[in-house]
């Protein structure tokens, strides 16, 4: 007798198998109790009969609450109204903690989250139990497997994985969105990027990628920002915006046909229409000079309800949206006024007026899922380009050693992992991507 995983149970068939789990849902007869079991790495059904296992066992069965947690024993069967094509036929059932309910006592009301509809606020202050459910389950599994897809990426294109600082002495992507800490007798802020180490480690190795999480202090409410979140940063020394472009499309289509080739069932759950993911694995993307984009906004006119942008604003929510709706596939929009854009940033050396700049926006309103430029490589134009941001010169001093010893044109991105598996999943709010989000009115659990 074998303890499996239901992830497993096609390897088990007709054999006996003991099973360690949750009640995740349950309906009965007098001679049969038809038990939705989850263990983890997925659900079956689990059938009780009072012939196969006696009355005492039937009972418990018959007692077992939403989310009691117990172990079964039983012989796999082969049942094709199953999703999973197998059931459960118990000989045994083991009850390890059961969850109480009574009507009567406040302190026996049984798993707070029912099969019944639940508002937001009671979910997210439930997010430790709501986990458990079946949409969650399927997000995070996703998520899973874009993390995976994104180092196997890297990992089999020969970059090396670079740990970069969450303790950072001055701002990388704006000094309006640093959380401020105080580190001995000196200020220090969380993280907003890895990249600029990541510059340091490109210079060391050649190809470097930083992965862990970063943090904006962004007062936003919206559907597409936490406060603390996952970035995935690759940074290459001796390439140009070109190749960060190609770079940057042969990563997405990677994930998207990864996560096709092994999360069906996951997307299946999520009711996720995969032919608007599909076309995202045709290479190459659309790429939209940041002039063409806004003439795109000014011939849609008002069509839409939208602040009007001049030259030189960078574009809101619905800008994007509108533009990525132009297109059946993630597009690059490319060359953004330096006015727009961070301090480091290479000015387009046919038109400085641009920087060697690129967003990659995702299709359906998801938004930017990647920004990326080519790097300043001059230690005087840094130099100006740290002074003309107001950012502390003394903070910055060994970045510009970077274009002090041995300087060379270099490139690289950011991908955040939430707003990423956002789109993939085609949920409408990023919330739920990570197990427990960070936002302007969440910290807990």
């Amino acid at each position: 007798m074998s303890v499996v995983y239901i992830e497993n149970i096609a390897d088990y068939e007709e054999k006996e198998v003991t099973l360690k789990g949750w009640l995740y849902n349950k309906r009965s007869s007098k001679k049969l109790h038809f038990l939705q079991f989850r263990d983890g790495t997925g659900i079956i059904q689990v059938i009780v009969s009072r012939d196969d296992t006696g009355e005492e066992m039937f009972a418990i069965a018959e007692s077992l609450t939403q989310e009691s947690s117990f172990i079964v024993t039983g012989i796999v069967k082969k049942d094709s109204r199953s999703k999973i094509g197998f059931e459960i036929h118990a000989s045994s059932i083991e009850s390890v903690q059961m969850i109480e309910y009574d009507a009567d006592d406040p302190q026996k009301q049984g798993y707070p989250i029912t099969p019944k509809e639940h508002g937001t606020a009671f979910l997210m202050e439930n997010r430790h139990l709501w986990l458990r459910s079946r949409q969650q389950w399927a997000i995070l599994r996703i998520r899973h497997s874009v993390i995976r897809a994104i180092r196997d990426f890297f990992d089999n294109r020969g970059f090396i994985l670079f740990d970069t600082p969450i303790l950072t002495p001055a701002a990388c992507e704006g000094t309006s969105t640093l959380f401020e800490v105080d580190y001995y007798d000196k200020k220090a802020y969380l993280t907003q990027s890895g990249q600029l180490y990541a510059e340091a480690g490109a210079i060391a190795f050649g190809k470097v990628y930083c992965f862990g999480p970063t943090f904006r202090a962004e007062k936003s409410k919206t559907r597409r920002h936490l406060t603390e979140f996952w970035m995935v940063e690759p940074e290459v020394a001796y390439i140009t915006l070109k190749e960060d472009m190609e770079l940057a499309e042969q990563f997405v289509a990677y994930i998207v046909k990864y996560i096709l080739e092994t999360r069906t069932p996951e997307l299946e759950i999520l009711e996720r229409d995969i032919s608007k993911l599909q076309s995202a694995t045709e290479l190459p993307y659309p790429r939209v000079h940041y002039n063409d984009a806004l003439k795109m906004i000014e011939e849609a006119g008002d069509k839409i309800e939208w602040d009007k942008l001049n030259w030189g604003d960078d574009f809101g929510s619905p800008h994007e949206t509108y533009i990525a709706g132009q297109f059946d596939k993630p597009v690059f929009i490319h060359r953004f006024p330096v006015i727009t854009k961070s301090f480091y940033m290479q000015p387009d050396p046919e038109d400085d007026k641009y920087s060697m700049s690129m967003d990659l926006l995702a299709p359906e309103g998801y938004g930017e899922i990647i920004g990326g430029s080519q790097r300043v490589h001059d230690h005087d134009l840094l130099m100006k380009r740290i002074k003309d941001h107001n950012l502390p010169l003394d903070s910055f001093q060994w970045y510009l050693d970077l274009r002090k010893y041995g300087s060379v044109p270099h490139a690289g991105f950011g991908l955040g992992v939430e707003r990423f598996v956002t789109w993939i999943c085609g949920i409408p709010h990023i919330r739920q991507t990570i197990p427990f989000p960070r936002m302007l009115d969440r910290i807990y659990p």
